[in-house]
Parts: C-alpha cells; sequence; structure tokens
C-alpha cells in the first residue's frame, strides 16, 4: 500500500506527500539510514521491505491526481476476506446428501469439527473461498466448472 509506505493518509495533500517522500528516502539513503531510521523509528517500522524505485513509484503515482483516481480505484477492487489456509479440490468434498428445490451441495470437515460447505449455486458464481461454519478458518476449494 502506498499509503502505508509513505506513512500517509489516503486524504494526504500533495505537500505531505512531498515531504512523507522525502522522509522515506532519508530512510533508505546508504549514508544516512542508521541515523533516519533512529530519529523516525515508528517510520522504519512501516517500511520495511521497501526499496528506493518502489518508493519512488509511491511518489509519482500518489502526487500525480489521475495516476492517484486510478490507483484508489484499483484498491478498492482487491479482495479484502480471509486468507485461505489451504486449497482443497472438490473431489475431497463429500456430496451433500438432500432434497428438494435446494442447489446441490457438497462438505468437508474442518480440523476444529466443524465444516466447510459449497453450493453449485455458489460455484456458478464463481465462489472460491469458504469459511468454516464454526472457527475462522477459510479455505480455497479448486473446481471447474463444466459447461
Amino acid at each position: 500500500d502506498f499509503y502505508q509506505l509513505l506513512s500517509i493518509t489516503k486524504d494526504a495533500s500533495a505537500a505531505e506527500i512531498k515531504i512523507a517522500y522525502h522522509r522515506a528516502l532519508l530512510l533508505f539513503h546508504p549514508d544516512k539510514t542508521s541515523r533516519a531510521r533512529r530519529d523516525h523509528a515508528h517510520l522504519s517500522e512501516n517500511t520495511k521491505g521497501f526499496s528506493i524505485s518502489l518508493i519512488k513509484e509511491a511518489y509519482l503515482t500518489l502526487s500525480t491526481p489521475d495516476l492517484r483516481a486510478r490507483y484508489d480505484s484499483s484498491q478498492k477492487r482487491l479482495p479484502s476476506g480471509p486468507r485461505p489456509a489451504q486449497v482443497i479440490s472438490l473431489e475431497e468434498f463429500e456430496e451433500e446428501v438432500g432434497g428438494g428445490d435446494e442447489d446441490d451441495a457438497w462438505y468437508y470437515k474442518c480440523r476444529c469439527g466443524g465444516i466447510y460447505r459449497i453450493t453449485s449455486g455458489e460455484m456458478e458464481k464463481g465462489h472460491h473461498l469458504v469459511g468454516c461454519n464454526s472457527c475462522s478458518e477459510a479455505i480455497w476449494v479448486g473446481y471447474e466448472l463444466q459447461e
């Protein structure tokens, strides 16, 4: 996240972005790294693993209004749900015996004793991420739709 990299809020002004950019560059300048990190220890925690080129890209993107608008739009489209613990093939699921007008359903037992359940309707909509009905664990269900 470019905002986190520069330690600014999403409504930061152009001046605030420029100040944050220079501050972030100082954190990574080889001759000033130790002093800058000591003076801004709270910032260096947010920027671990980032490079000068990424800081420059963040500044260019956030300081150019149309690039910033596109970046903000792309960030809103990113999935923000749970991260799956593992990928399980639908072949490993058991078909739920039922009847009536409901969608076909499959289930898989979670290590907590709960179940993961997916229906044919969910699969037709392209859903792969399924949460356990008893804990916070989620899995990615692997399947291919038949035409």
